[in-house]
């Protein structure tokens, strides 16, 4: 078996799953080369239970130090222990406790008022054009919503969407490091708009209302680095998991029809399990990294204190000592511990929005469409770090039964 993660093209052919297989049957805790980099490489991990275990312990492999392949150097040192998913304990528990404020169950109201709205708006601007390639419509979910959250003026929402698939996205470190920068510029001059005038979205309330505790009985307002930085980490967050998500849940629609049918049959209760197997299935989040600070072992294998280990999310959530038939999308799926949002500390902040997101997406489609109907091949992006479909042809079945709003005024 061939093995090389950093290759792009098998993941912009969606051609690197055997590899995965191979590796959890024949060497799952596998030292991968890095050349040219004068590097000794790379662990890479594809067994559920290794993975989670990593996950799981913070104290002996950070976060800190980087947690993609590819990364500058440099750029990881500028935001380390001041941006969430570089940071490890304390400091990582004060930043996340901090943030939490604006993910946490007060403030879901809210977001679900606004993500409603926004769905309802898009799948009835979707349905009016028949034929389209969806992921104009799967980007633009959470991008209007984030934006929205975070009091972006409406005028700038399509360039950040595109900055943010730049920085996140690109085979390029170029042109990630290129749009981190941009952002980065684009929250410092709305942060300091914000704290001369502030309002009721997402930075306002960073700026003004939250206080990162440091653990001496104090606490301090977080610095503007700090809020830059994590601004940036919830708007790739935010917009990247429900973009991919959405859009590999309507592809396997259009292949599989007998499960939007299963889906419909099972009503408003099918909703939750089916967004966990769309998650599960998708799991846009490839791998993240970790860097063992001591010697230590995965599965018996040695590791050394410096070590990187790559965690690989896609390989666990087909893991075949952990889910049943895990080649095949089912959306009645349980139980279903998938990892598509990470394990442990570094749970991803933003889990209950996304998962609100596409639930509220599959209500709405659910709805107004009898299903979608291919025309043209899906296409992937070329990425081992965030990686999901680029573009979905597809031709929307209209509902004979009318949608929720028309059946009320009948």
């Amino acid at each position: 078996m061939h093995i090389d993660l950093l290759d792009p093209e098998p993941f912009g052919r969606n051609e690197f799953w055997p590899v995965f297989t191979w590796l959890r049957a024949n060497d799952p805790v596998h030292r991968h080369p890095e050349p040219g980099t004068g590097d000794e490489g790379f662990w890479v991990l594809s067994k559920h239970r290794d993975i989670v275990r990593v996950y799981a312990d913070s104290d002996t492999f950070s976060s800190a130090q980087g947690m993609r392949l590819g990364s500058d150097p440099a750029a990881v040192t500028a935001v380390t222990q001041r941006m969430l998913i570089v940071s490890d304990a304390p400091q990582h528990t004060r930043l996340k406790r901090a943030l939490h404020q604006a993910f946490g169950p007060q403030q879901m109201p809210r977001l679900e008022a606004l993500v409603t709205r926004v769905v309802a708006e898009l799948v009835a601007e979707a349905a009016e054009l028949d034929e389209l390639d969806f992921i104009d419509l799967a980007k633009q979910l959470p991008n209007r919503v984030v934006c929205a959250m975070m009091g972006i003026p409406r005028a700038d929402w399509a360039w950040i969407g595109a900055l943010t698939t730049d920085a996140f996205d690109s085979p390029d470190e170029s042109v990630r490091s290129n749009a981190h920068s941009e952002i980065f510029l684009y929250f410092m001059e709305l942060l300091a708009e914000r704290r001369a005038r502030p309002g009721d979205d997402l930075v306002s309330q960073i700026a003004h209302d939250t206080l990162v505790d440091e653990g001496d009985g104090t606490a301090r307002p977080l610095s503007d680095e700090e809020i830059v930085f994590n601004c940036n980490g919830v708007l790739s967050g935010a917009n990247e998991t429900t973009r991919y998500s959405a859009a590999g849940a309507v592809h396997m629609f259009a292949q599989q029809p007998e499960q939007w049918e299963l889906l419909r049959s099972l009503g408003p209760a099918g909703i939750a399990p089916a967004v966990e197997e769309i998650l599960r299935w998708t799991t846009p989040g490839v791998h993240a990294l970790r860097t063992a600070l001591r010697d230590t072992e995965v599965n018996g294998t040695p590791i050394a204190a410096g070590d990187r280990v790559t965690l690989w999310n896609v390989s666990a959530n087909r893991d075949e000592d952990v889910f049943t038939d895990p080649h095949a999308f089912r959306v009645d799926r349980r139980p279903n511990r998938h990892v598509a949002f990470g394990h442990g500390r570094h749970l991803c902040l933003g889990a209950r929005l996304a998962r609100f997101e596409l639930g509220a997406l599959l209500t709405e489609m659910l709805g107004r469409l009898d299903g979608f109907e291919l025309t043209g091949p899906a296409l992937f992006n070329s990425s081992n770090f965030t990686w999901g479909i680029r573009s979905l042809p597809v031709r929307l079945l209209r509902s004979r039964v009318p949608a929720p709003r028309e059946r009320a005024a009948l």
